[in-house]
Parts: structure tokens; C-alpha cells; sequence
């Protein structure tokens, strides 16, 4: 099973370096300009969110449902992630306008290229659609994994907590790790089923939550592939924020009046750090459109999902069953 994993994982990331390389010009010009103003936003909140009263506001809220829910005060991990989701909701509100904007149409423009390769502009736009209902069935899907693992650790904590184990650090400290374990499980799986739900939309016109159903049919015994998959982005993606904080951020404090030359190349590099994280955003969506490809291709067991209009007038959704060997 890891072998097969492993296999699949090399050749995605092979074809999807050769279709990056053969659309070199494409990709690096029009979807990664597309992609820019998100990227630029994105970078950007690292400075804005901090002094913002957005972030002491919603690290507040967050708290304060914690000790409500009586989670141990003592522990870090909820110290920590609170900080971490107060972080992620603020730098995603402030980048929101961009996300709905920019980023789903550079998408389109990836999903368009690879699918039909024809850069047609108004195709692109028409993919737009689709792309936004099934961001916004996104968004209500990871609010609901996230009230799954809380509800999760909610009774695991106060589950060990009636045997009086949580009074030991000892116990403390291992229920914090493996919360952590749980948490960023269910949250991996759920980020990588919206990723492919997108593709879906992308490159099959099926918006809102029919794309998040085709994504969890897809995904069926092949988890760890796209986990295997979504990782080395999401750290050079990381690792490129930390160079724009070290880069620009950090500086941007220390900048002192009459360095005019200084704020002008602190600014530019900025510039092109931004253009970076686009092109490596362009290049994660060009890995999950191969993902998404290599699972259509595949000639295994798989289901077609149906819509069964009743005579009251409701439709219902259909999981059948197909044996395909193409």
C-alpha cells in the first residue's frame, strides 16, 4: 500500500513538473499576475493583522469559548492554537476581497489551460462561477471540522479529566499531543477534500456542494497520497512567508527617515517575494489538477453520483456504483 502511495506520488509530481515546464510562459506571466494581488495580500497581513484590532478581538472571543468549554488553562496546546486560528481568521478576512477575486480567477486560468489547452479569457471568466459556490461550501465545511475536533477534544479531555489523569503533567502533556495528533488530522483531510472540490468545479463545471461530494468519492483510498502531495507545498509556501517577514516585515520596523534607497529595495523585494509565493500558488494548483486527473484515470471501482428528482418535488442525491476498466 505505502509503495503503490509512493509510486502514484512521483509520477503526479512528475507529469505535473512537465506540464509546468511546457507551459512555462503561461503559467509564470498570466496566472501567476492573476495570483499577485492575493499573494501581495496575503504577505501583507503579516504586518497589518498584529497591529490591527482584529486579532486581540477574535484571540478574545477564542478564549473565552475555551474556558467556557473548562479545556485545562495549564495546557499549551490550546494556548497555542487559539493564537494560530486567531492569526489564520484575521490574515483571511483581511485577504478576503483578494481570495474572492484573484485567486479563484488565477485558478481558472490553470484549470482552463490544462484542461483544454486554449488560454481563452472569456472561458476563464466563466469558470468563475462555479469556483465561488464551491469556495463558499469550502468555507462551511472546514467551520465544520473545526467544531468537530473541538467537539473531540471537548469529551477526550473531560472523558481522561473524570479519572482525575489530567492533574499529572504527565497526563497533561500527552492528551495535548495527541489533541494536537486529532486535531491537525481532521483538518489535513478536510483541507485537502476542499482543494480537490475546487479542482472539481474547475475542470467539470460542478459548483457548490456536488464538488465537495465528487471530491470525497475521489479521495476514497487515496489520502495519503494527497497528503504526500499537499505538504512540500504548504512549507515552501510557509517558508516564503517566513522570508517575506524576515526580508520586509522585520526591516520594515527598524526603517528609519532619509533611507530612501533602503524603503525603495526593501519594497521591491517585497515585489518579488509576492511574485514568488504566486508562482509556487500556480504550481500547487497545477499538482492538485494532476491529483485530480490521476484519479479519473484510474481503472478502479468507482461511483457516479446521481440526483433523483422525487415526485414531491425534492431531489436527492445518488451514490451508484460503476466497475469501469478503460
Amino acid at each position: 500500500m505505502e509503495d503503490s502511495s509512493r509510486t502514484q506520488t512521483n509520477t503526479i509530481m512528475r507529469r505535473s513538473i512537465f506540464s509546468f515546464l511546457q507551459n512555462y510562459h503561461y503559467f509564470t506571466t498570466t496566472a501567476a499576475i492573476l495570483a499577485f494581488p492575493y499573494s501581495l495580500s496575503i504577505l501583507v497581513s503579516q504586518f497589518s493583522v498584529p497591529h490591527s484590532p482584529l486579532l486581540p478581538a477574535i484571540h478574545g472571543q477564542l478564549k473565552s469559548i475555551f474556558m467556557a468549554a473548562e479545556f485545562p488553562p495549564s495546557s499549551n496546546l490550546f494556548t497555542l492554537l487559539s493564537f494560530k486560528i486567531s492569526q489564520t481568521v484575521s490574515s483571511s478576512i483581511f485577504a478576503l476581497p483578494f481570495t474572492l477575486s484573484f485567486f479563484l480567477l488565477s485558478k481558472a486560468s490553470v484549470f482552463h489551460l490544462l484542461k483544454h489547452n486554449n488560454p481563452d479569457f472569456s472561458s476563464i471568466f466563466s469558470l468563475y462561477k462555479p469556483l465561488f459556490s464551491t469556495f463558499v461550501c469550502n468555507f462551511f465545511l472546514l467551520l465544520a471540522a473545526n467544531s468537530t475536533a473541538f467537539s473531540i477534544l471537548f469529551f477526550g479531555f473531560h472523558f481522561i479529566n473524570g479519572f482525575g489523569f489530567l492533574s499529572s503533567p504527565n497526563w497533561l502533556t500527552f492528551m495535548s499531543a495527541a489533541g494536537a495528533v486529532v486535531y491537525s488530522m481532521i483538518l489535513a483531510n478536510a483541507i485537502i477534500v476542499c482543494n480537490l472540490a475546487l479542482v472539481c468545479s474547475g475542470m467539470e463545471k460542478s459548483g457548490g456542494y456536488m464538488a465537495i461530494l465528487k471530491a470525497c468519492v475521489l479521495i476514497k483510498g487515496r489520502t495519503l497520497s494527497a497528503l504526500a502531495l499537499a505538504v512540500p507545498g504548504n512549507l515552501v509556501l510557509a517558508a516564503i512567508e517566513a522570508l517575506f517577514h524576515y526580508r520586509v516585515v522585520s526591516r520594515a520596523y527598524g526603517y528609519g527617515r532619509g533611507d530612501d534607497f533602503c524603503g525603495f529595495s526593501m519594497g521591491l523585494e517585497g515585489v518579488l517575494i509576492a511574485y514568488l509565493y504566486s508562482i509556487f500558488v500556480v504550481v500547487d494548483t497545477v499538482v492538485s489538477s494532476m491529483f485530480f486527473k490521476s484519479c479519473k484515470s484510474e481503472g478502479r471501482c468507482c461511483y457516479r453520483i446521481e440526483i433523483v428528482a422525487e415526485e414531491d418535488g425534492n431531489a436527492y442525491v445518488k451514490l451508484k456504483n460503476i466497475e469501469e476498466f478503460p
